[in-house]
């Protein structure tokens, strides 16, 4: 029986772990421009609802541009270096315990195995045919869910979020400065809601979740802050501090 087609057949189909990591980085794609929109909005919103003169409401926007992109940025960094980290101090115990007790490694990767459903003796012969391919990324995928060659980047993941965060925040720094002063507002209220309305529901069908009840509690979430901070930008124009 030829089975060299049957090994070939699905060889440019995408892997489930393939499909998944790629996914994970989507979604927080979807969430860094997400914030990019809420507070970059939430700003420009304020101080245009203090002053009409856009000088202030570039200054403003550019600054929670640029601060949060590096926020976001750092953020990340720090949180996937600390996973990153982690994963590497998991990978070096594993390797130090398959040096200095093969047999123990050996028989707690049978009994991962059977109690996933097979029998003692199948368990036994497929740990033992695992152990002899590669030890350490059996125990690695058996034990901890970790490949060894897919550890995460802290540098491209701060790369991506502070991308995603610029992206978000164009919108609205371009619906408060493109249109006339009587009409900025309103129409930065609108076209924040609609994004974020839409990068609530893509965030909701990568989760596989509900698109409406997703994109309904980003939209109240971003309402709620534009109407905070216009609320408290017109008070302070108003009392004549700003």
């Amino acid at each position: 029986m030829d089975t060299t087609g049957a090994a070939t057949l699905h060889e440019n189909e995408p892997h489930h772990n393939d499909i998944a990591h790629r996914l994970n980085w989507l979604r927080a794609g979807v969430l860094g421009a997400n914030d990019g929109i809420v507070s970059v909005a939430a700003i420009v919103v304020g101080v245009a609802s203090a002053t009409t003169d856009t000088g202030p409401i570039l200054v403003a926007g550019v600054a929670g541009v640029v601060g949060g992109a590096i926020s976001m940025a750092l953020g990340e960094y720090v949180s996937v270096s600390s996973q990153k980290d982690s994963q590497h101090a998991l990978i070096e115990k594993e390797r130090r315990e398959l040096a200095e007790q093969p047999e123990e490694e050996l028989e707690e990767l049978a009994a991962i195995y059977q109690g996933k459903g097979l029998s003692p003796a199948t368990a036994r012969t497929v740990a033992k045919e695992l152990t002899a391919h590669d030890a350490l990324g059996a125990h690695l995928s058996a034990e901890l869910h970790i490949d060894e060659t897919d550890i995460v980047s802290p540098w491209h993941a701060a790369f991506a979020s502070a991308i995603a965060f610029l992206i978000g925040a164009i919108l609205p720094m371009l619906a408060i400065l493109l249109p006339p002063e009587n009409i900025r507002i309103p129409l930065t209220f609108v076209a924040v809601l609609v994004a974020l309305a839409a990068t609530g529901a893509v965030g909701a069908w990568i989760g596989g979740g509900s698109k409406l009840r997703a994109a309904i509690r980003v939209v109240i979430g971003g309402a709620a802050a534009l109407v905070a901070t216009f609320a408290i930008g017109n008070a302070l124009g108003a009392s004549g501090i700003v």
